[in-house]
């Protein structure tokens, strides 16, 4: 075969290379879209009458059985990093220099802190808290049975303050998710994490409250409020209930010395799972934005735009362009409905919106000039707001 022959031959099995490949990406385009990862979680069965017997007024006598398989679960969180001190000025003096030269340049030293977090999927997914891990160089993950491994760090959310690290190991235990939707208070509630570092424990309480917001930890609160004691170290540790089932990260304390005053804060189940599958699936969590700026209803105000109660919210601002701007919102508008939801006030109402993520319809009701009002508008993508 000439060097005629040759080239032919190669340029006719490149031609029909290319026309397969043609071919297949017309009829066949799956193939060829890039598969997201996904998460495998368990998903705890709902309860039926007949297994309430541990929310009877009597309780059980040990909770032992719900806490032994969740704590497998619960993880110990190292992280590492390294902190450079700068030079003092006074070392850039040239008299300094001339006695110790550049010996006393920039320190350096390792900080290491501790945390909790939670398996909550066999393929390795371990939630935890954002300010748990934030600026660390290496994380280190230790089990209840001992095993240990180092972890990567998948994504994190710093709005809510979780974080999703994966490890690589065998045979590794899952906490079923529980529901933190229909948690009433009252509810049994069990901590479990890794307070000062003394190693992993458990404390017994109650759901004190939910829906707590307002406190200035996050950008976005919804937190169930327990008095299970939670003290430094249980940061990203599972909340329970008394199934064993994981209905919370536990987050943070309200203390006025440092340690647990009976009133401790997790992030709901609910919203930990769906923050982590964004993370996952998409390598960023997407939120629901209208592009307004809205307030409260104060008592005066209600009076003065003659509204019978301080339900709602009062647009102040509408940027130009944005999602509120083509619906027609403009300020001044008092917002009572969200999809058939009444408005308590605007935080929660500005949560739902971010909650639901970009392009979603809504339908809202309100008020304007006195006369009530119904239009639709799109939610946009909320832009990317440095903390």
């Amino acid at each position: 075969m000439n060097i005629r022959d040759t080239v032919s031959f190669f340029l006719q099995a490149a031609t029909v290379g290319i026309v397969a490949a043609f071919l297949l990406l017309l009829f066949r385009p799956e193939w060829f879209e890039r598969q997201a990862p996904v998460v495998e979680v368990q998903q705890a069965a709902p309860h039926t009458a007949a297994n309430l017997s541990r929310q009877t007024g009597n309780g059980p006598v040990s909770y032992a059985d719900a806490v032994e398989p969740a704590a497998k679960a619960v993880v110990n969180v190292y992280t590492a990093k390294v902190i450079t001190r700068k030079r003092h000025p006074l070392l850039d003096d040239p008299l300094f220099k001339q006695f110790f030269g550049n010996q006393l340049g920039p320190r350096k030293r390792l900080q290491t802190s501790l945390g909790s977090g939670v398996i909550v999927s066999r393929q390795g997914y371990v939630l935890t808290n954002n300010h748990v891990i934030t600026g660390a160089d290496e994380i280190q993950v230790l089990l209840q049975d001992g095993r240990s491994s180092q972890a990567t760090l998948v994504g994190a959310d710093k709005d809510t303050d979780l974080a999703v690290l994966r490890i690589k190991l065998d045979d590794l235990p899952a906490l079923p998710l529980g529901s933190s939707d229909n948690l009433r208070v009252g509810d049994v509630a069990l901590a479990i994490g890794n307070p000062f570092g003394v190693g992993q424990t458990v404390t017994l309480g109650i759901i004190s409250a939910t829906g707590r917001s307002q406190l200035g930890i996050n950008r976005y609160e919804d937190f169930i409020q327990t008095d299970a004691a939670i003290n430094p170290g249980n940061s990203g540790g599972a909340l329970v209930n008394a199934w064993g089932e994981l209905i919370g990260i536990n987050t943070a304390i309200y203390s006025r010395s440092g340690g647990s005053q009976g009133i401790g804060f997790a992030i709901p189940v609910s919203l930990a799972a769906n923050v982590m599958q964004q993370i996952i699936e998409q390598g960023h969590v997407e939120r629901g934005w209208l592009g307004i700026e809205a307030q409260d209803i104060t008592p005066q105000l209600a009076e003065s735009f003659g509204l019978d109660d301080t339900r709602g919210m009062l647009i102040a601002g509408v940027l130009r362009g944005g999602p509120a701007d083509t619906a027609a919102i403009k300020p001044g508008d008092v917002i009572e409905r969200i999809n058939g939801k009444d408005v308590e006030n605007a935080r929660s109402a500005m949560a739902f919106i971010a909650q639901l993520g970009p392009n979603e319809e809504l339908v809202i009701e309100g008020a304007r000039d006195g006369a009530s009002f119904t239009l639709k508008a799109t939610t946009g993508r909320r832009p990317a707001v440095e903390p």
